[in-house]
């Protein structure tokens, strides 16, 4: 399992979010306000935006690499995007 945190400031605060992503090809996708002794919520289904910023995660890792192609295409599959053709490094 691979596991993506994220936040994002908002007027309420922060909102935490964590992705796993499991080798059976399927992500989980939970969020907080809380980073000490954190209660996560199930967000199922995730929304389209937090999928996207998922997606400039898994992005940012994999230029870093740190992540393999596969993950990039397999979100824009997910997101109903045309994958990229895999970049020559």
């Amino acid at each position: 399992m691979e596991s993506h945190e994220w936040f994002e400031n908002t007027d309420e605060g922060k909102i935490f979010y964590r992705a796993n992503y499991y080798l059976s090809g399927k992500w989980t996708i939970m969020t907080t306000t809380q980073k000490r002794n954190p209660t996560w919520t199930d967000m199922t289904p995730p929304p389209e935006e937090v999928l996207r910023e998922l997606r400039d995660v898994i992005w940012k890792k994999y230029q870093r690499k740190r992540l393999p192609w596969e993950r990039v295409a397999e979100l824009d599959k997910l997101l109903g995007d045309e994958p990229l053709p895999k970049p020559s490094r």
